[in-house]
């Protein structure tokens, strides 16, 4: 059943308006806390509530779960386990978390079921088996295709008929807060033949993604209208690209070397229908969409996006300020259209959204827009500029949705980048 009021809804756990971690959000980790072994927990205010005890102790769980839900130290048996079992759970967490919970004044309980945030390590949210990129905004394919292709022959004529993708690579996917090394590969310069070294010009992808739920079999597509009930949750990604290698290699195959190296994640999976009161409309799509992809109205979440760039002992810079809405092609046509040559997709496989930029240049989501090709240094706050992520940089994504008096937040996907192994 969807939220009652959710701006009605207040957890005996304090959490100030301008938490990402309200009841209305309560979204899903993996965590470690003191040597223990890998639990399961939602993020409520600068707490964490353990999923994995409260099931221990009879307080979590659906006659709809075959199976316990939260003791395999991931999300995967919760996202196969479908949207009615994920409703319920959600329902109940709600009642334990209210101010009129059973558990309140219970002190010895809450003592084995709250964690400390700070005191706790995030992990992987789940073992995804699969993983792929998306290139889904209008604006930043314009841009890059304008910069590589001119302004006449900036989209490829597939573009406004499908959502473009790629298969990244499932096991370079790590949680916010480790280190990112810059990678080695070939570089092509523009007057001589190709050199193996370091990239030169290393840049963020800001980005969103989301955890397949139930899945499908070998052979049997994914329809537009059962789409929905089989994404689990979404997070924050950060496609960390390599553009002087990615330059070189993608042709005809598309991204290789350039992507594989590393792809930086937010730890906490904000569930669908804690988005769902931020709902709204999509870019309007022309032409319309084959039938596989057409809905009655294109439909996107009014969710806020960031990118900041921290050089060595400087303050951050905001760099990009984007919204998830702005993206053309919608997780239900990229869900869809995956799965409509009959791909089998797997609880814990990851979508990611591509690139998501708006009409203005502060919301382009990579610096290759920003600084156009390095054209146009962003000068940072101690007076250095950046063309592109130097060693030692620190890039941190952001997202959130702002509610009536509260916001569902997703936290933040941050990577630093340390020197090649080449250099």
């Amino acid at each position: 059943m969807p939220d009652h009021r959710p701006d009605e809804l207040t957890s005996f756990i304090p959490t100030p308006p301008e938490s990402d971690f309200p009841i209305q959000n309560l979204p899903y980790g993996v965590f470690r806390s003191a040597g223990a072994q890998r639990h399961v927990g939602v993020a409520i205010g600068d707490k964490i509530f353990d999923c994995t005890v409260a099931e221990e102790k009879g307080l979590l769980g659906t006659p709809q779960a075959s199976r316990r839900l939260f003791q395999d130290g991931s999300l995967n048996a919760l996202m196969g386990a479908g949207q009615d079992t994920w409703r319920a759970v959600r329902v109940q967490l709600q009642g334990l978390l209210t101010t009129d919970s059973r558990i309140r004044e219970d002190s010895e309980t809450l003592g084995q079921l709250l964690v400390d945030r700070k005191s706790a390590a995030m992990l992987l949210p789940a073992r995804i088996g699969d993983y792929t990129d998306f290139y889904s905004s209008k604006e930043h394919a314009t841009n890059v295709g304008t910069m590589f292709r001119g302004k006449d022959n900036a989209l490829q004529p597939n573009w406004l008929h499908l959502p473009v993708g790629y298969h990244g690579r499932a096991s370079s996917i790590v949680v916010s807060g480790t280190p990112v090394k810059r990678p080695c590969g070939q570089l092509k310069p523009d007057d001589g033949p190709p050199v193996y070294g370091a990239s030169r010009l290393l840049d963020y992808e800001l980005e969103t993604g989301f955890f397949i739920g139930p899945g499908n079999e070998m052979g049997t597509p994914l329809s537009i209208e059962e789409a929905e009930s089989h994404i689990f949750g979404m997070i924050l990604v950060n496609d960390w690209s390599a553009r002087d290698i990615q330059k070189w290699e993608y042709v005809p195959l598309g991204p290789f070397l350039g992507k594989s190296f590393a792809t930086t994640i937010s730890p906490w999976v904000v569930t669908m229908d804690a988005l769902q009161p931020f709902r709204c409309p999509g870019p309007s799509q022309e032409p319309a969409p084959l039938d596989y992809l057409r809905q009655k109205t294109n439909f996107a979440f009014d969710i806020n996006l960031e990118a900041s760039l921290t050089a060595p002992g400087d303050d951050p810079l905001v760099v990009t300020r984007s919204n998830f809405k702005f993206l053309y092609w919608n997780m239900l046509q990229q869900l869809a259209h995956h799965a409509v040559n009959g791909c089998n997709l797997r609880p814990g496989d990851l979508l990611a959204s591509g690139t998501i930029s708006g009409s203005t240049e502060e919301s382009f989501g990579s610096l290759l827009e920003r600084t156009w090709r390095g054209t146009k240094p962003l000068t940072l706050p101690a007076g250095d500029t950046r063309k592109f992520i130097e060693d030692g940089d620190t890039v941190t994504l952001r997202g959130w949705a702002q509610g009536d008096g509260y916001r569902v937040g997703f936290g933040e996907a941050s990577g630093t980048v340390l020197p090649a192994a080449c250099q």
